[in-house]
C-alpha cells in the first residue's frame, strides 16, 4: 500500500538521521544558512573525502559535472602549463593558447554544423548570451526583423538562475519569489515527457504530433514574426519541432548544459535525432569541473548574419575565455577522446539503466526510471497506478539525498523538486563519472535500492 503523505515535522525527523552539520560561523553564505555543508578535504577518482575521515560516493558528479571523477593528474598538469603561460588575458585585445585549442576541438566535435564558440563561466551565463545572440541576429540580418522579441519554451524546464535565464525556464517554484522581476516576453508548451505528458491512448508518434501542433499554435498565438526561439524526448521530438521553428523562420535553442558532452552517450545530445540546433549552450561536462566553463555553440545561419552586419556581438564578460579555464576544458575533452569514454558511457549506462530498473523498478513509490547515457532519474510516486505525486511538504526527493548521504551508506544523490507541475513531484538524479566500473554502478544500485526500501517503509511507518 502506498504510503500517506508526511508533515514537515516528521520529515524534520528523517533527515535528522542523517549526518548533517549545524552553522558553525563559516562567513560564507552557505546554501542553507542553517546548516553548513560538510567538507571535504580531498578527492580522487569517484570518491570524497570528508574532514573527518568519511569516505563519499560521488554518485552524481555534484549536479552532472565531474565526468572524469576527481583529482585527474593531466588536467591538473595542463592547468599548471597554462598558468605558466598566461594566467588571464583579457579578449577586447587578447586570446590564448588554451581558448583556441578549446575552440577548435568544440567545433570540429560538429562535424562542421557549428561555426564558431563563444566561452563563458557558467551554464546561466551561456543562457543569457545566447537570448542576446538570438535578438542581434534579427537585428543584423537583412532585412532586420526587430519585432522578434519573443521565446517560446517549455513548461517545467529550467536554464540557469540568473534574471534572464530564469525568465527562460518554466520551473514555477525556482520562478516564485522572483516573478515581478522577469521578462514577460516568454512563452512556454508542454514539455516531453512520455511518463507525465502522454495519454494513454497516443501512441508515440501521436504525441509527438500533439506537442508540435501546440508549438504551431503558440507561433500562431505570440505572432509568426515575433518569436526568436528556444524548444528543446520521445523519438522523432526534435524534428517536430526544429520543423515549426524553420516554418516560422525562428531559432532553435538547445541547452545542453546538463546532458550535452557525453553524458547522454553522444558528445553533442543533439547527435541522438541527428538535429542540429542554431544555438547550443553546454556547461558542465565542458570541464568537468575542473575550473568554472561554459559556452555557447553557433551556426553558420547565425554567424554569417552578424558577420554581413556589425561584426561584432554586443556580449562581453570579464572572465569570457578564461585562458585556465579553457586549458582545463581542453585537457577535459581530448581525455574523453583518447579513452574513448563516451563509448563507455553508453555501455555502462545500459547496464545502469537495467540494473536499476530490475531492482526497484516495481517497487510501489517507483512510478518511473528514465533517461539515456549515465544520465538517470528516479521519479517517486505516492500512487503508482494513478501516478499521483506525494505533496511538496513530504519533501521526498530530499529526505532520499539525505539518507543517501547518511554514514551507513555514504553516497551522494542529486534531488529535484516540482517533477510533476513545477510544484509538486519529486526525483533524484544519478550522473556517475564517465570512466565509472560495473563495480561502482553496482555499488550505486544498491545502495538505491536500501535507501529506498527504508525510507518508505519509515513513512508508511509515521
Amino acid at each position: 500500500m502506498a504510503p500517506s503523505a508526511i508533515t514537515t515535522e516528521q520529515h524534520e525527523i528523517l533527515v535528522a538521521k542523517a549526518d548533517v552539520h549545524v552553522p558553525t560561523g563559516s562567513a560564507l553564505l552557505h546554501r542553507d544558512l542553517h546548516r553548513d555543508p560538510s567538507r571535504v578535504a580531498r578527492a580522487s577518482g569517484s570518491y570524497l573525502t570528508l574532514s573527518n575521515g568519511r569516505v563519499i560516493l560521488d554518485a552524481t558528479g555534484g549536479a552532472a559535472v565531474s565526468c572524469l571523477g576527481h583529482g585527474n593528474q593531466r588536467v591538473t598538469n595542463a592547468i599548471v602549463a597554462q598558468l605558466g603561460e598566461v594566467a588571464y588575458c583579457h579578449t577586447t585585445l587578447f586570446t590564448s593558447s588554451g581558448a583556441e585549442g578549446l575552440a577548435r576541438v568544440l567545433i570540429d566535435s560538429t562535424h562542421g554544423e557549428m561555426a564558431k564558440a563563444f566561452i563563458v563561466s557558467s551554464g546561466s551565463e551561456a543562457m543569457e548570451a545566447a537570448m542576446k545572440l538570438a535578438r542581434q541576429y534579427y537585428l543584423e540580418i537583412s532585412p532586420a526583423q526587430p519585432k522578434r522579441t519573443r521565446f517560446i519554451a517549455r513548461n517545467e524546464s529550467y536554464h540557469g538562475i540568473t534574471l534572464g535565464a530564469l525568465s527562460m525556464s518554466g520551473h514555477r517554484a525556482r520562478r516564485a519569489k522572483f516573478e515581478p522581476l522577469l521578462t514577460d516576453n516568454v512563452s512556454r508548451v508542454s514539455a516531453c515527457n512520455t511518463y507525465r505528458g502522454m495519454r494513454s491512448s497516443e501512441t508515440v508518434e501521436d504525441y509527438v504530433a500533439r506537442l508540435a501542433q501546440e508549438l504551431d499554435d503558440e507561433f500562431q498565438r505570440v505572432g509568426p514574426d515575433t518569436a526568436l526561439g528556444c524548444v528543446p524526448s520521445a523519438p522523432g521530438y526534435f524534428k517536430a519541432m526544429k520543423a515549426v521553428c524553420k516554418k516560422y523562420g525562428a531559432l532553435l535553442i538547445m541547452d545542453e548544459v546538463m546532458c550535452g558532452m557525453g553524458r547522454c552517450g553522444t558528445l553533442h545530445a543533439w547527435e541522438h535525432e541527428g538535429v542540429v540546433p542554431d544555438i547550443q549552450t553546454i556547461g558542465k561536462g565542458l570541464g568537468g569541473g575542473y575550473a568554472p566553463i561554459a559556452a555557447i555553440l553557433i551556426n553558420h545561419r547565425v554567424v554569417e548574419g552578424l558577420d554581413k552586419g556589425s561584426g561584432s556581438f554586443v556580449h562581453g564578460q570579464t572572465y569570457q575565455g578564461h585562458p585556465v579555464s579553457c586549458a582545463a576544458a581542453l585537457e577535459v575533452q581530448k581525455i574523453l577522446r583518447e579513452e574513448n569514454l563516451v563509448e563507455n558511457v553508453r555501455v555502462m549506462g545500459d547496464y545502469l539503466s537495467s540494473s536499476l530498473k530490475a531492482r526497484i523498478g516495481n517497487h510501489p513509490n517507483v512510478g518511473d526510471i528514465r533517461g539515456r547515457g549515465l544520465f538517470w532519474g528516479i521519479e517517486f510516486v505516492k500512487c503508482k497506478a494513478s501516478r499521483e505525486p506525494f505533496p511538496a511538504a513530504a519533501k521526498i526527493a530530499n529526505t532520499i539525498f539525505a539518507r543517501t548521504a547518511d554514514p551507513r551508506y555514504n553516497m551522494t544523490t542529486y534531488p529535484g523538486t516540482g517533477t510533476a507541475d513545477g510544484y509538486v513531484g519529486d526525483h533524484v538524479l544519478l550522473a556517475p563519472a564517465y570512466n565509472v566500473t560495473h563495480e561502482i554502478i553496482d555499488k550505486i544500485v544498491d545502495t538505491m535500492g536500501k535507501v529506498i526500501e527504508e525510507v518508505f517503509q519509515e513513512v508508511s511507518e509515521l
